[in-house]
């Protein structure tokens, strides 16, 4: 396993909801990773977000990793749900809500 599949896999293990962007929670820097952003504060969970612009050995490394091209990504308990258009058709399903209360995920304080 390669150095940044090992970072990899240790960021997405150590909690449960992560979500790769560009930029910050409070400062994106795409209108998708900001639409992702949206959705799961919405959703009112608790989750850990990585910067990818701040590393460029992660940025491209999670691309092969979930073997998905685009940035945002979203893990949920170690798996891969799907970027922002995915997380979208998920959300107004209602689907993303009930993944993320059968994964047992924790709150947003």
């Amino acid at each position: 396993m390669s150095d940044a599949n090992a970072r990899l896999s240790r960021i997405v293990s150590d909690s449960d909801v992560v979500l790769f962007m560009k930029g910050t929670p409070l400062f994106p820097q795409c209108g998708f990773s900001s639409r992702a952003v949206a959705i799961l504060e919405h959703c009112g969970v608790a989750y850990h977000s990585v910067d990818v612009l701040q590393d460029m050995e992660l940025r491209q490394g999670i691309k092969s990793f979930s073997d998905w091209p685009t940035i945002p990504q979203l893990y949920v308990k170690g798996e891969f749900v799907g970027g922002s258009d995915i997380m979208m058709e998920m959300y107004e399903a209602g689907e993303l809500q009930q993944l993320l209360a059968e994964k047992q995920v924790a709150r947003a304080d």
